[in-house]
């Protein structure tokens, strides 16, 4: 038996958009019931992200095709290079420098919804808050720090500096720092869950059974969900900040395994594209893990 993986519908849909931007409406309802969705739930999702103009929706019940806006497409790239970050930082290719980036930002009240934006933007990039409208990450974030505020409008309120020199406190040891300003704990608990619940899904795939193509589907749905849940609240800290062995590293190598033995299930077919992209950026790191 492997453990339940919990899948939100908007996720399901998101997954399965194809590199030309459509998501098969058979395929989706297929790998749906397989999750244990039934179809009502799945196309009260689709009028929601329909309605939302996230796609647009061609024809009727399992014949129908949906296609991504471009804003929804886009929306899938940011965290491809997260993940590509993470696996050289796993190989040892992306060593700390010892500088910590840190933004400043002081958005009136007046622009709340913008403030609190960017607020969220600089915590999913890995920032952890010094004090009132301070961040600092370990990782050079200024491109994404900067488009962030343009797209919120607000560019002219925001700082961006870099230091080797920072303390907090009497806190200076920068491992030490990392431990104060970042959740390690919680967020090695959810590697150690993505690597058990990913094992048991490796074993079937390297397994002598023979698996549909809408049981390959739902393997990669579910490995992409417990990836992102992992991955969202890491701020992909340097090995020199990290407590050894980090879990990260192994699930993400057991994760590589996955994708490369789907790869190869999978022959020619065509796939969604968070899926080949995933592939590709897992590769080498499962060749490394092979050798």
């Amino acid at each position: 038996m492997t453990d339940h993986i919990e899948i939100p519908t908007r996720m399901l849909v998101h997954a399965l958009i194809r590199e030309d931007g459509t998501v098969d409406a058979d395929e989706l309802y297929t790998v749906a019931n397989t999750l244990g969705m039934s179809d009502q739930q799945v196309r009260l999702c689709l009028k929601r992200l329909v309605s939302e103009g996230r796609f647009t929706h061609e024809g009727r019940g399992r014949k129908a095709e949906l296609r991504a806006s471009a804003d929804t497409t886009r929306a899938l790239a940011p965290n491809a290079d997260f993940l590509r970050h993470a696996f050289q930082q796993d190989a040892g290719l992306a060593p700390w420098d010892g500088v910590w980036h840190l933004a400043a930002f002081a958005v009136p009240e007046s622009a709340r919804t913008a403030r609190d934006s960017l607020r969220e933007t600089l915590v999913h990039l890995g920032g952890a808050p010094l004090q009132g409208g301070l961040y600092v990450c370990a990782n050079t974030w200024e491109p994404y720090v900067e488009e962030a505020a343009h797209r919120l409008g607000a560019h002219g309120s925001l700082t961006l500096l870099t230091t080797t020199d920072l303390r907090r406190g009497a806190t200076q040891e920068p491992a030490e720092l990392a431990r104060h300003l970042w959740p390690l704990r919680e967020i090695a608990d959810r590697y150690h869950r993505l690597g058990r619940l990913a094992r048991p899904r490796l074993a079937r795939l390297t397994g002598p059974d023979t698996l549909s193509p809408a049981a390959l589907l739902t393997i990669a749905v579910e490995l992409a969900a417990e990836l992102t849940r992992a991955m969202e609240p890491d701020p992909l800290l340097p090995p020199q900040l990290l407590p050894q062995p980090w879990p990260g590293t192994e699930a993400r190598e057991v994760i590589a395994r996955c994708w490369a033995a789907l790869r190869e299930r999978g022959g020619g077919e065509a796939r969604p594209a968070l899926f080949r992209l995933y592939a590709d950026i897992t590769r080498e790191a499962a060749d490394r893990a092979a050798r």
